[in-house]
């Protein structure tokens, strides 16, 4: 059961027993007129149930196009995991929330997050976390001035993943072999970390940390909740030993002894001042671990299946990826300057993310009374900006539905449509990873095979990245036996 469905039960459950009655759904109505239109929904559950149904039927943009086209195109008002939210919508919404972070909103996580990523000692300290979701040394170990040193470890993983589990096979499912290589890399990035049992160990319990993300936190026994918090105490552990291990080998070859954002993190935050302890380090790489589990996997098999539909696009990519290809030595891995070449295959993942979006949207907090549209947003709502409120919308990209990699050429499309990635202080610092991460696979596999979809009625579903529901499985063809 998806994540949202799981959050639903439990709640359904435990307003039952509490209350003991069956609610009816009811519209907002409010004495203070500005509030932004909308309804609440059920007491309690609000309207997570349609936002969950919507999402688990593959469409989640149906919850959000029906309430833009009843209430506001603008902003309307819902009720979303127990609590009051405004949706802000288009290009102007994203605008402004964007660029009013910590003046007007900050960032807000479900408590149940919060509750399984940080430890009571850090769960009570809300400078703490501050600084684990926004650590100062972070957005420069992931810019390309440090990146182009990985592009190379990323061409050879990528390599040695496609030998390995596809190549030897007819049929392989590329959703858990996206994620499998995804995990792999990031722990070999992050940490220096490339034994398979120990990457097993870690990758594992991740998926159980998932499925508890937006549960309903009941600590006991068979609760999505309570099997994510056992996950993570489990992750935690492989965690520590890695980081004590890498402690001993700093003390003794100093900045030597690995170049990953592990030995960054242990080495650079004592330099600024800093100071961590373990567990925070731990939960650090938990959180950058669990951003790279789901995402960029996503975009490599949803990219696989559009190139799979289209193979006049297919061949373009094959054509940019061989070029490159071609001018490589036999014993040459890629570097940055090759990941530059590839404008062409990164447009069409520009397209998959706008029409199969990694990640659907984010949350925020008001932290102070503000006016949009001419309706009071109040202190203490919650506010979410979705990237359905554009990506799919005609006025910002004409006939929406078709894919067509060439709206982002040139200047490409109008700032604040297309945001997979956020935007303003909080855009996701990990873009320019996931776009070499993703570029590389690509090249990889482009220049290896052709394929076929076995299942062109499968279905997707976001919980809350998108999912396909078979694990999208292809029939290979090596190129090799094609021209």
């Amino acid at each position: 059961m998806d994540l949202f469905f799981s959050y639903l039960l439990y709640l359904i459950v435990l307003s039952t027993i509490s209350l003991g009655i069956i609610f009816l759904p009811y519209n907002h109505k409010s004495s203070n007129s500005k509030l932004p239109p909308g309804r609440k929904g059920w007491p309690i559950i609000g309207e997570t149930m349609q936002f969950a149904l919507a999402a688990q039927r593959g469409n989640p943009e149906r919850f959000i196009n029906d309430r833009m086209n009843k209430y506001s195109p603008e902003v309307f008002r819902t009720s979303l995991m127990e609590e009051n939210m405004a949706v802000m919508c288009g290009a102007p919404g994203n605008k402004f929330l964007f660029s009013n972070e910590n003046k007007l909103v900050t960032s807000w996580w479900h408590c149940s997050m919060k509750k399984i990523l940080y430890f009571p000692s850090l769960f009570d300290n809300p400078a703490t976390q501050d600084q684990i979701k926004t650590p100062s040394f972070l957005p420069e170990f992931l810019k390309p001035e440090a990146l182009k040193h990985y592009v190379a470890i990323m061409d050879l993983m990528a390599g040695m993943h496609i030998d390995m589990d596809w190549a030897p096979y007819r049929e392989v499912k590329v959703f858990p072999l996206a994620k499998k290589y995804a995990f792999a890399l990031s722990c070999r990035l992050f940490m220096k970390v490339d034994d398979p049992q120990c990457v097993a160990r870690i990758s594992h319990p991740f998926e159980l940390i998932m499925a508890g993300f937006l549960s309903v936190p009941l600590d006991i026994p068979g609760t999505a909740f309570n099997r994510a918090i056992k996950a993570r105490n489990i992750v935690h552990k492989e965690l520590l030993a890695i980081i004590n291990k890498r402690k001993m080998e700093l003390a003794q070859k100093g900045n030597s002894a690995a170049r990953d954002l592990l030995s960054h993190m242990l080495l650079e935050a004592n330099k600024n001042g800093e100071i961590m302890s373990e567990t925070e380090i731990s939960t650090h790489l938990i959180c950058l671990l669990l951003a790279t589990h789901d995402s960029t996997s996503a975009v490599i098999t949803f990219v696989l299946k559009y190139l799979a539909e289209f193979p006049s696009i297919y061949n373009e990519v094959l054509k940019e990826q061989m070029e490159i290809a071609k001018s490589k030595g036999p014993e040459e891995y890629l570097n940055w300057d090759d990941i530059q070449k590839m404008r062409y295959s990164w447009n069409v993942a520009n397209e998959t993310m706008r029409l199969t979006p990694p990640v659907q949207g984010a949350f925020r907090e008001v932290i102070k009374n503000f006016t949009y549209a001419g309706f009071t947003i109040p202190k203490g709502w919650k506010t979410h900006w979705n990237v359905n409120t554009t990506h799919r919308n005609p006025k910002y990209f004409p006939d929406p539905e078709k894919f067509d990699p060439s709206r982002f050429e040139g200047r490409g499309p109008e700032p604040f449509t297309f945001v997979p990635f956020g935007g303003g202080p909080r855009m996701c610092p990990g873009r320019e990873y996931a776009r070499a991460q993703v570029l590389v696979f690509i090249h990889n596999i482009v220049t290896k095979f052709k394929w076929e979809r076995l299942d062109p009625n499968e279905k997707i579903s976001y919980n809350p990245s998108p999912i396909p529901a078979k694990g999208f499985p292809i029939c290979l063809q090596p190129l090799e036996n094609i021209y």
